[in-house]
């Protein structure tokens, strides 16, 4: 990615974004949705499927606004969209981002923001990394990020990472509950922020 982003958000590049990832997630809500049938209640991608159709409705007064303000209402959409325990962390994830975001970020401010937003999602889902959740890719991608791999490096990080959640023994959410029994199954929140940063690693990854 190039050091500022100053000139590369402009209206068109948002919306390509948002559209990007609402696509994504919209495209892979039965897959999302099997795998929570599998250790969860079954809702997951139907759920964010909801939520980022109401921001892909959105697109074109999203794309008028400023980076942060633009995250942070795609974080608020979320969060009254979406429900389940998905909605409040992806909606604290897009709500930190938008806080912490310059407007015109350098990498690192960029790295800073992202580090800020899983921590928010850490303290929002009284979690951390190796219990089976969303943040065994949000934080290795993040970290990838900051000590400034290629993007298709972190989509790859993000990949391995969701991959990584298989063997895993869930001890947060609705998957602990299955004990031994989550072991064998890819975490579907995990999934669902692979695919969300695979689209911005693509998004950005020419420029």
């Amino acid at each position: 990615m190039a050091e500022s982003t100053h000139n590369l958000m402009d209206s068109d590049r948002k919306r390509r974004l948002i559209t990007r990832l609402a696509e994504v997630v919209i495209a892979h809500a039965d897959e999302l949705t099997a795998l929570d049938a599998a250790i969860g209640d079954g809702d997951h991608g139907h759920n964010m499927k909801r939520g980022f159709e109401a921001v892909l409705q959105d697109t074109e007064t999203l794309s008028a606004m400023a980076l942060p303000e633009l995250l942070r209402a795609i974080g608020v959409k979320l969060l009254s969209k979406v429900g389940g325990a998905s909605g409040p962390l992806y909606g604290t994830l897009f709500m930190t981002l938008g806080k912490q975001m310059p407007a015109a970020p350098l990498r690192g401010g960029i790295a800073d923001a992202l580090q800020g937003a899983v921590e928010a999602v850490k303290a929002r889902g009284k979690s951390d990394v190796g219990q089976k959740t969303m943040l065994d890719v949000l934080a290795p991608a993040c970290a990838a990020f900051a000590t400034g791999n290629s993007l298709s490096s972190v989509a790859e990080t993000a990949r391995r990472a969701a991959e990584a959640t298989v063997p895993m023994r869930a001890t947060r959410g609705r998957a602990s509950f299955l004990g031994e029994r989550s072991i064998g199954h890819m975490d579907p929140g995990a999934r669902s922020a692979e695919l969300m940063i695979a689209a911005v690693c693509e998004e950005f990854g020419g420029t």
